[in-house]
């Protein structure tokens, strides 16, 4: 696990934005594992920028979504699909057709847990994993548990995780109580991860992860065991270290 300090939060963003970068010049034709929420935000933005100056082509890049809300439509403000176009697809020169995230209104969960777990298989796997880090060590949706989840599947989210989410809506009865995710197990499958951290507020639960015990209490400390593991995290992030 390599572990990179930045100064801050658009520090950690260029410099997780120059490893994306990095993978897609070194294989035009990558799968990237893409994440949501409010840290990859600005590494998003990094990217778009230098797609726009012609630094960046996304043509033959291929993309699969961590997780997505049960229940919501791709029209909704809240889907992660929306928000997926919104900061980073209709800014870049990548063919929708290769852009994957599942089907929140599938209500057929084995289903569409299938479906995507397929396509992620028939996409030859994962060249790069992003992830956030939740603050109770959930990556993707994958809540605390006695088990680490092998494939997609659908979660019900922990009250802390719906708390964190409730800001991106209007009150705390419209967050989606189930979302669908990839497994830790389709995690780990991924040849190379990028764990992006920013702030104070997670500086507890980071140090946990990857300096505690194995566990799928803290899902993010399975990355211990994975082979190729860079952690960009800003100054406050890593302020336990």
């Amino acid at each position: 696990m390599k572990i990179y300090q930045a100064n801050d939060y658009n520090d950690m963003s260029r410099k997780a934005a120059n490893i994306i970068s990095a993978q897609i010049i070194m294989k035009p034709d990558c799968v990237l594992g893409l994440a949501t929420g409010s840290t990859p935000v600005g590494i998003y933005k990094q990217l778009i920028e230098w797609c726009n100056t012609g630094d960046l082509d996304f043509a033959q890049v291929k993309t699969v979504n961590l997780d997505e809300y049960k229940g919501l439509s791709r029209d909704n403000e809240q889907s992660y699909f929306f928000f997926m176009n919104q900061n980073l697809f209709r800014h870049v020169n990548i063919d929708k057709a290769n852009t994957n995230i599942p089907d929140g209104t599938e209500t057929d969960a084995q289903k569409e847990a299938a479906r995507y777990e397929n396509t992620i298989k028939n996409l030859g796997g994962i060249d790069l994993q992003l992830l956030g880090l939740g603050h109770n060590g959930h990556i993707g949706f994958n809540e605390p548990s006695d088990i680490f989840p092998k494939d997609t599947h659908v979660v019900d989210l922990q009250e802390s995780t719906i708390d964190a989410n409730k800001r991106f809506f209007s009150s705390i009865e419209e967050v989606p109580r189930q979302a669908y995710t990839m497994g830790i197990g389709t995690i780990i499958r991924a040849r190379k991860i990028l764990l992006a951290v920013s702030g104070k507020d997670k500086a507890d639960i980071l140090h946990d992860a990857i300096t505690g015990p194995v566990t799928p209490a803290i899902p993010a400390s399975i990355l211990q065991l994975h082979p190729d593991v860079t952690v960009i995290a800003d100054e406050a992030a890593l302020s336990r270290f």
